[in-house]
């Protein structure tokens, strides 16, 4: 008898052991992708910033236990060199699965990014991330991850359909679970013989609504009828497979049932033990080892890819359509007491919908040379774009010939309102003035670098630029915008649109446009934003021919606060003013190569441990023009054509092919 219970006991811990030693393999560290900023910028080695990247991912790992699966901290031994992190594990890992990857996370992303003041390593298990600016800029791009296996022909729409259906409540149950972990799974049958799993995460700092709109971002970058997919962006991801990839048992919402209490005789305590212990260690081990089957069964190759181009159809904004009656109700009928605005391809209207939201209507004309690809375009890439200094659309609507777009209403209108209005310009002081540039550069490097999408806007102008309720900037007007695949840095067009003056030389003459080309206009607009006065009101003047040779003049004569509103001059900041038309300056050389990239420009506005180089004169190419010839039957912010590739009074300009 003594020698059954030592065979049984010994049986016992043998399949214990096993079910660690296989428990430990299937929780090891599985490498996802990572994503550095490849332009930089970069920490020299043994400087104060690595010294404090290095305890910064040390108290990371020591908190890998601790907090739930989510930690965010700084380290800072003394400013410009402060540095900000956080580790977010899958909601279903244990705390020693967490700690496991985040060490090796912290371990591997050094390696992996050398010498970079922000990344972001992704595993199955975790996220891990540091920067030295704040996390709201988003530097670092998000990555796609793809099976190379499509479902079948016959049921790829309808699996399409199931899945976004799927994910968007998914994503909801995320936003609103009671845990607080903004994490949700969810099985669900496709057909009776193929179940799909999904799961969903966010950052469980950040609100609702960026939550919320993280989702959107990443369930419409998932590849379409694909096998498996997920999405992986710096604050969220989305994923979807047919196995099951996370612990499904740690995720059901049916509890385990409770154990007996053991008997309180030890002759017996053996005999019970076995025949309950025993059989569930066996379903544990064999589901185990039946899921590593199916892993390697389901395995595919991965291929990363950033997406290079708008969908070419409304399917993935269809919940955003508005019915034209609700529309025509909102704007008591488009009367002219609700218009707000008209630019160069329509009237824009203040609305009012049935829940007394208040919304702005973009309704573009009939003849407007925005047609059914400029509105497309407009929609699918607004819709997709989630930052707090871009404005956000609402829905739209296309019904017979009416093209329209349903904004979120911003109070206070654009900045031209009060920039170069003589008694509005005096609300905004120095520190709003300051602000606005500052968000203004965060809008357009989320364009550039931190979508999935890069993205040049092609016309940014004081117009263009909302203020809201507080005055923060909010880029608007994506009509005209572009996007770049992975790999391009340039594109020639031989049809020119944006508005003269803040069109770059390269663009306005070759039709040659990049980022630089918004980094051109960002350093006009800056320069607008200092000075108080518009790109075009010195062109007659005995000063300067424009306002960036005046800035120029002022600047090489050492007198860079003459250019400074004189509105301003009772309370500024010297330095700021000083940094601020430099970084214009710098933005508005005739070489692009020589204008500095909107990540190097946030990093100026936000340290100034940063040297700047000093500026080449700026591009001039309106000496000799015959300005009033074309001032003549032109209204200011509206479209034209024109037989010479520039135009004046901030005329959005467009080449029209012919038929």
């Amino acid at each position: 008898m003594l020698n059954l219970k030592s065979s049984s006991s010994h049986l016992l811990l043998l399949f214990l052991f096993t079910l660690v030693t296989i428990a430990s393999e299937a929780a090891a560290p599985i490498y996802s992708a990572h994503a550095c900023t490849d332009d930089g910028p970069f920490y020299q080695p043994n400087t104060t910033y690595q010294t404090n990247l290095k305890l910064l991912l040390s108290s990371l790992v020591s908190n890998a236990t601790l907090h739930q699966g989510f930690f965010l901290t700084n380290i800072s031994l003394g400013n410009p060199d402060e540095v900000k992190g956080l580790f977010l594990c899958r909601g279903d890992v244990t705390p020693s699965v967490c700690h496991d990857c985040v060490a090796a996370a912290a371990t591997n992303i050094t390696d992996l990014c050398t010498n970079q003041t922000e990344s972001v390593i992704w595993y199955d298990q975790c996220m891990l991330r540091y920067s030295n600016l704040s996390f709201l800029n988003n530097i670092v791009p998000g990555v796609n991850l793809n099976s190379e296996q499509n479902v079948s022909d016959s049921n790829n729409t309808g699996f399409i359909n199931f899945l976004a259906s799927t994910l968007n409540g998914l994503a909801q149950e995320a936003v609103n679970s009671l845990s607080g972990k903004k994490f949700a799974t969810k099985e669900a049958n496709f057909t009776s013989s193929m179940k799909v799993y999904t799961l969903a995460q966010c950052r469980p700092d950040l609100s609702t609504f960026d939550c919320n709109m993280c989702f959107t971002s990443a369930i419409s970058n998932l590849g379409d009828g694909k096998r498996g997919a997920r999405s992986l962006l710096p604050s969220c991801n989305v994923r979807y497979e047919l196995y099951p990839f996370y612990n499904v048992s740690a995720v059901s919402s049916h509890p385990a049932p409770d154990l007996p209490p053991p008997p309180s005789s030890g002759k017996n305590s053996i005999s019970i033990i076995v025949p309950i212990v025993v059989p569930i260690v066996v379903v544990i081990v064999l589901f185990i080892v039946g899921v590593c089957f199916l892993r390697k069964r389901a395995s595919k190759k991965y291929n990363t890819f950033v997406q290079d181009s708008i969908v070419d159809d409304l399917t993935d904004v269809e919940s955003l359509q508005f019915d034209l009656a609700t529309i025509e109700a909102a704007t008591n009928g488009f009367s002219d007491e609700n218009k707000i605005g008209q630019g160069g391809f329509g009237v824009v209207y203040k609305g009012i919908l049935p829940n007394r939201q208040e919304i702005a209507v973009k309704r573009l004309s009939v003849t407007s040379l925005q047609g059914a690809v400029e509105f497309r375009n407009e929609a699918a890439l607004v819709a997709k774009l989630q930052h707090r200094n871009l404005v956000r659309l609402l829905g739209f609507c296309l019904e017979g010939r009416e093209k329209i777009l349903i904004y979120e209403y911003i109070t206070n209108k654009s900045l031209d309102h009060f920039l170069f209005d003589p008694v509005k310009q005096r609300e905004l002081d120095w520190s709003r003035r300051y602000n606005i540039i500052v968000g203004i550069a965060r809008g357009i490097l989320y364009l550039h670098e931190d979508s999935q999408l890069r993205i040049i806007h092609r016309d940014l102008k004081a117009s263009n630029v909302l203020l809201d309720e507080n005055m923060n900037p909010k880029i608007s007007d994506f009509g005209m915008a572009k996007i770049f695949q992975a790999d391009q840095t340039q594109v020639n067009t031989g049809r020119i649109v944006g508005t003269f003056g803040y069109m770059s030389p390269e663009y306005a003459m070759r039709g040659q446009f990049s980022v630089k080309s918004d980094v051109f206009s960002f350093g006009v607009l800056v320069l607008e934003i200092v000075s108080g006065k518009k790109n075009t009101d010195l062109y007659q003047s005995n000063q300067a021919d424009d306002l960036l040779s005046y800035a120029w003049k002022n600047w090489t004569e050492q007198t860079p606060l003459q250019f400074l509103d004189p509105t301003l001059r009772g309370s500024y900041s010297r330095n700021e003013v000083n940094r601020c038309i430099h970084i214009g300056l710098l933005c508005v050389q005739e070489n692009p190569s020589d204008r500095p990239s909107m990540a190097t420009i946030a990093l100026m506005l936000n340290s100034y441990s940063v040297t700047l180089s000093m500026p080449r004169q700026p591009a001039s190419f309106l000496r000799g023009r015959n300005l009033n010839r074309l001032n003549q039957g032109l209204d200011s912010d509206q479209s034209t054509t024109c037989s010479i590739p520039w135009s004046v009074n901030e005329v959005s300009i467009t080449d029209i092919y012919p038929r």
